[in-house]
């Protein structure tokens, strides 16, 4: 049950109090803030134990980011998906500077491929941060290049909207990185759940991940 409420927290649109009363009508009495604890401690986990399973990024980086407020501050998260779809990588922030894009790119270049090509916006620091990490990689950024990528930003927001503000730095990142894993899952770019109906896909995954957390 516990492994559900985390999966059901990182899936859907539901706030922890939504997830306290799905459990109550299956029996559990749960409070909604142990609810949340479950996310934070189980959620790294559960990316870890799947990280071994996960496919190669691709070759063609899109790269934005989008603003969401933490205990009532406008904040940034940075994220990048491949010409697939796979989420590279998030990188939750409380600037938008050289500092945090390069922070980013480091973190997203750990994930084993380095792209030839790389699409932003036109923020300043990006040609900056390029040249220096990613050299020999072309950079776009025309307009309306990076569609894939703020069409992408919709759906993270979407789930965020009933959780009512977040309240700590940590708990965005948990939830943001979190909820990539769900969406590479649901979207066929990790060996977990292959042999499973698409719809079951997550919930077979997830069943597996349990046993190695």
């Amino acid at each position: 049950m516990i492994i559900l409420a985390v999966r059901w927290c990182l899936r859907y649109a539901l706030s922890y109090r939504d997830v306290e009363e799905l459990l109550a009508e299956r029996g559990l009495q749960v409070d909604h803030v142990t609810v949340y604890r479950w996310v934070q401690r189980l959620t790294p986990s559960l990316i870890e134990a799947a990280r071994p399973c996960r496919h190669r990024p691709g070759d063609r980086w899109f790269v934005d980011e989008t603003y969401v407020k933490v205990a009532g501050r406008w904040t940034y998260l940075y994220r990048a998906v491949d010409q697939h779809g796979q989420v590279i990588d998030v990188l939750a922030s409380t600037r938008r500077d050289q500092a945090a894009a390069r922070r980013f790119f480091v973190r997203a270049l750990a994930q084993g491929r380095r792209p030839v090509e790389v699409t932003t916006d036109k923020a300043p620091v990006y040609p900056k941060i390029l040249d220096e990490l990613l050299p020999e990689a072309c950079h776009v950024d025309g307009a309306r290049e990076n569609n894939r990528i703020e069409a992408d930003h919709g759906r993270f927001e979407a789930r965020l909207r009933p959780m009512r503000g977040l309240k700590r730095m940590r708990s965005f990142q948990t939830v943001s990185a979190g909820h990539a894993l769900v969406q590479n899952i649901r979207r066929g770019h990790y060996e977990l759940g292959i042999d499973s109906n698409p719809q079951l896909r997550l919930a077979a995954a997830f069943t597996e991940l349990a046993a190695a957390v």
